[in-house]
């Protein structure tokens, strides 16, 4: 996250031909030590309940979340169980378990009624501006240089999402008939 804040901040300020601070306070991130497993917890888990708290559905059940991996102990073919959910038990059912359990007692805190910045006007402006897409020379697109077929990608991204989702047999006819 530091390396994706300092480059994203040094594009801005080339961009917008500014210098100094970019990004406020609220975007500072840190690691944490590989032991505390209470903070990985609390990290997955506000991780998992990102869609609900942003009111994009009732439920922690996300299609492009791997909360059904842990909830239902499914293999999407991605997700490894974090060793902190694993510590959670003598088994992977009682991991399971009461990983639901702390995931059913979380609150999310209100989100602040968004407040303007001085930043947001005039990166509008620039986006349309710059819809030409002018690639600078060095630089690549991540597309571009993916050398898979569309077929595993396609696959890969079918087993994930009926692993996670919430009920796979509704989920499984959105993919029949696209494929």
């Amino acid at each position: 996250m530091h390396w994706l804040n300092w480059y994203t901040a040094m594009c801005f300020n080339r961009l917008l031909n500014r210098s100094g601070h970019f990004w406020e306070k609220r975007y500072h991130s840190t690691g944490f030590p590989p032991g505390d497993t209470r903070r990985a917890l609390n990290t997955l888990r506000y991780i998992h309940a990102n869609p609900k708290a942003a009111n994009m559905q009732q439920g922690w059940f996300y299609d492009y979340s791997n909360y059904g991996s842990y909830d239902r102990l499914t293999q999407d073919g991605l997700t490894q169980w974090h060793p902190a959910f694993l510590a959670l038990g003598a088994t992977l059912d009682l991991c399971a378990a009461a990983y639901r359990r702390f995931c059913k007692k979380y609150k999310p805190k209100p989100k602040p009624e968004r407040k303007s910045h001085w930043g947001e006007k005039k990166l509008a402006a620039l986006r349309q501006k710059l819809r030409a897409k002018k690639v600078s020379p060095g630089q690549k697109s991540l597309w571009e240089s993916w050398n898979l077929p569309f077929d595993q990608i396609q696959a890969v991204a079918k087993d994930f999402v009926l692993a996670n989702c919430l009920n796979p047999d509704i989920v499984r006819v959105r993919f029949d008939d696209t494929t």
